[in-house]
């Protein structure tokens, strides 16, 4: 009889659990881990991207898509370090992933030996919520079923390192004795009631108000039925925090989209005058877009303890699963007869979208990056899942796309690094292989890792069921969002030292790669593009050409911000002039007549 080491037993345990997949790269230092997945029959499957960072992206997206445990596996040293930036994208995002890391042999562990690192203290912050090193067999089960327990619990990363010679070791359990910590699977997660009192003193506070605003972020996302009642009840318009862009589908007519800096205005405009508010499933940090601090009584509901009551001086802060919760208070709520704030909302949401049209038409040199979203929203499969890089794609995903259905969509929300738009994408298409997927992807982004990635793409996408995941590349050659950033926020020019990309033909690579690849250089192009894209049997990428003169300025620019922006052209921005013409043609859209319904 074979014997069971403790890297079979890790899989075999991983199996037991539900896990499917492990995003990973090889090395070394978890070469027994490797040898008892080939003894497995490569169960869970093992996806090789390339580059561990990669890896770990491609776990917080398969997370955030299909509300499962991500799970990541790299080498000791090296590898170890390369998961960290993945890591904290999904510890800022409240996403649940369990990286297993290799480390040098036990023998070799003190004595500086090649790629050893000290990786409880490097992780420590990172997966400081559970974060172990296996040293005998006999720890295993209760190790790893509890950084799976807490991940999912605490809604964060998590780590378990196995020394090489210990993933090799025979596995023995624990036994009934002095000093073993047996283990057991499963958990049976509770459905969190809100406490009584506190639903009947909100509800309270919520049939007081004449001009209710509602705030609902990725915390919300299973109760859509639920908060649609609430907002009908309520005559509220509900604004989204960005990762709950998909909360809530963009053709209701109340719904006014995203909120903060990337924002639309009708979101502005709700929050600046509403007399109550109610915040479900969200810690949208930014304060300063949110109703005076006097201004409205406010109510908050979230399954998390530890961040409730934060952002704004709530009245009251209701601890309870959002759907369970907004149940609860449904029967208590009173149908607000004056539906004239709702009417306002509306009004304004209307005229948004029209507006959004309109500044998507604009002209530029040689296409408005708006317009590429602008035109896949009449486009957009119902069952589409949506990705956007960070940089100037998050602004055109947070307030010119219109997801209507079952879309889904998110992004690197707090940490909002850059490079996790592709391997979200693809960690969303195994996760999900039967629906489309589409990444939004600026060029810096996609010089930094996209490229690479495109290749784990050609590896497996014949594996998946509906073979579309679409890169749009924001093709411009500046570092654009950084750029704006320096005008708006700095009052300093454009530094071309640091923001000029090289020119790269990212069509002629993936086509070199045998995806589907369609460049994209006239406004007209844009929509035959898409619809080749999402009629085609293999992997696209659209490299777009985009005039970064277009500003992603948002609707609620402050006049310091303008007045910066304007001083640093006078400094001698060397795109000034495209700058300018750009910008006045773009704002005047919010001022000319809209068409009439």
């Amino acid at each position: 009889m074979a014997t069971t080491t403790v890297g079979d037993y890790l899989l075999a345990r991983l199996r037991e659990w539900g896990v499917d997949t492990v995003f990973g790269y090889p090395g070394d230092g978890i070469n027994g881990l490797l040898a008892s997945w080939g003894r497995a029959g490569d169960r869970p499957r093992f996806v090789q991207a390339r580059h561990e960072e990669m890896s770990a992206f491609e776990a917080v997206g398969y997370a955030k898509f299909t509300g499962r445990l991500g799970v990541c596996a790299a080498t000791s040293g090296p590898g170890a370090i390369h998961l960290l930036n993945g890591l904290y994208d999904a510890k800022l995002d409240h996403v649940p992933v369990v990286a297993i890391v290799g480390q040098t042999n036990r023998s070799a562990m003190g004595g500086s030996y090649q790629q050893e690192v000290d990786l409880l203290s490097l992780y420590k912050d990172v997966a400081s919520d559970y974060v172990q090193t296996v040293t005998v067999p006999e720890q295993l089960p209760n190790v790893l079923d509890r950084a799976i327990r807490v991940a999912m619990a605490e809604r964060a990363p998590t780590a378990l390192i196995i020394p090489a010679d210990v993933q090799e070791l025979e596995y023995t359990p624990p036994g009934h004795e002095f000093k073993m910590v047996p283990s057991s699977l499963g958990v049976d997660w509770p459905e969190i009631a809100p406490d009584g009192a506190a639903i009947r003193k909100a509800a309270e506070v919520l049939n007081a108000g004449s001009k209710v605003a509602i705030l609902a972020g990725a915390g919300a996302r299973g109760a859509r039925e639920e908060l649609m009642r609430v907002a009908d009840l309520l005559g509220a318009g509900v604004a989204k925090a960005l990762l709950g862009k998909d909360v809530l589908p963009d053709d209701l007519p109340y719904v006014t989209g995203s909120i903060g800096l990337l924002g639309t205005r009708p979101s502005y405009e709700l929050m600046q005058g509403c007399d109550t508010l109610l915040t479900v499933g969200s810690s949208f940090p930014y304060t300063q877009f949110m109703p005076e601090l006097d201004q409205a009584r406010a109510v908050q509901i979230d399954f998390d303890p530890k961040m409730i009551g934060m952002r704004y001086p709530y009245e009251v802060n209701l601890v309870g699963d959002a759907a369970s919760t907004l149940r609860a208070l449904i029967p208590l709520l009173e149908r607000k007869p004056d539906r004239s704030w709702r009417e306002d909302v509306e009004a304004g949401v209307e005229r948004w979208w029209e507006t959004v049209r309109m500044e998507a038409m604009v002209e530029a040199d040689p296409i408005n990056p708006m317009r590429l979203f602008h035109e896949l929203s009449a486009r957009l499969p119902g069952d589409a899942i949506v990705t956007a890089d960070s940089g100037s794609a998050a602004n055109w995903y947070a307030r010119n796309l219109r997801f209507h259905g079952d879309v889904r969509g998110s992004l690197s929300g707090t940490l909002a690094t850059m490079g996790p738009g592709v391997p979200y994408g693809i960690g969303a298409k195994f996760g999900l292989p039967d629906r489309p997927v589409i990444a939004f992807v600026g060029d810096g982004a996609m010089q930094m890792n996209g490229l690479a990635e495109l290749l784990t793409i050609k590896h497996y996408w014949q594996e998946w069921i509906d073979p579309r995941l679409i890169v749009a590349v924001l093709h411009n050659n500046d570092l654009n969002q950084v750029t704006w950033e320096m005008r708006a926020m700095q009052g300093a020019p454009k530094f071309p030292q640091s923001q000029v990309l090289p020119e790269m033909d990212y069509a002629a690579f993936a086509a070199s790669i045998g995806l589907q690849a369609i460049s994209v250089e006239k406004p007209e192009q844009i929509g035959p593009a898409w619809d080749r894209a999402l009629s085609a049997d293999v992997p696209t990428l659209l490299d777009v050409r985009c005039d970064p003169d277009v500003p992603p300025i948002p609707p609620h620019a402050t006049f310091e911000q303008v007045k910066a922006t304007a001083e640093s052209l006078v400094k001698g921005d060397e795109d000034r002039w495209g700058v300018l013409k750009e910008g006045v043609k773009t704002k005047m859209q919010e001022f000319l007549p809209h068409r009439e319904k």
